[in-house]
């Protein structure tokens, strides 16, 4: 039987919306990007374009599923630049903290798949013991970058930062980053692999080898510029 152009094109799409059925029916959601992003499914290659397809309802919808214990904020600006929007006073994520912080929701899901998927996976495999408490310097700040006079706002002037500075193990031990960031011990290993892990999550993830201003902290952040250093 002899195709011509037009059979050959109309064969061409059959299958292409077979193979598309064929995905949305049988592929699990953590792989299928037309599936609202769960912050509790192992993370895959699709996991950061769920980050940019997510509505902010998807998205608090995701923070409930996971058991994060927070109260949604009124959108309110706060000064020229800052304020809060789709965010949340989280209380709890997945892990106690030493404070309550204020997050934009989706930097809020990137943290939470943080915390599961690598934070407590990390500290299990080196201690053999979780993570307890989460010890930071907060997330929002109504200041430019690196808290200069002038210039570009912060992304902590919109709560979409966050800077963390250790960790209390389970039995009371501390890991903290301006202490055991250096050097080849277990603390320096799980640090590093903490900040390695943070880059696939947020779409900027400072840390000490990246300024003497971070010296004892990570910055994780999901602004419009990307860096892991």
């Amino acid at each position: 039987m002899y195709l011509n152009g037009k059979h050959i094109t109309a064969l061409v799409l059959v299958a292409i919306l077979l193979l598309g059925l064929i995905y949305v029916k049988w592929v699990p959601d953590r792989y299928d990007i037309t599936a609202p992003l769960d912050v509790t499914d192992t993370p895959t290659f699709v996991t950061p374009f769920k980050f940019k397809l997510m509505t902010t309802d998807a998205c608090f919808a995701s923070l409930d599923k996971a058991g994060v214990d927070y109260k949604r904020m009124v959108d309110r600006a706060t000064g020229e630049g800052c304020g809060f929007y789709d965010a949340a006073l989280v209380k709890q994520t997945t892990v106690p903290w030493t404070n309550p912080i204020s997050l934009a929701c989706p930097m809020a899901a990137a943290l939470v798949m943080w915390e599961l998927h690598d934070l407590q996976p990390a500290a299990e495999k080196q201690f053999g013991r979780r993570v307890a408490i989460i010890e930071n310097y907060g997330s929002y700040a109504c200041r430019n970058i690196n808290n200069r006079s002038r210039g570009v706002r912060s992304q902590h002037a919109t709560a979409n930062a966050l800077d963390i500075s250790g960790f209390t193990l389970v039995g009371g031990e501390m890991v903290l980053v301006r202490r055991d960031w250096h050097g080849d011990g277990p603390e320096a290993k799980f640090l590093r692999k903490l900040h390695r892990s943070g880059c696939f999550y947020f779409n900027t993830a400072l840390g000490p080898d990246y300024n003497n201003l971070h010296h004892d902290h990570f910055h994780f952040d999901q602004g419009a510029i990307t860096a892991c250093r």
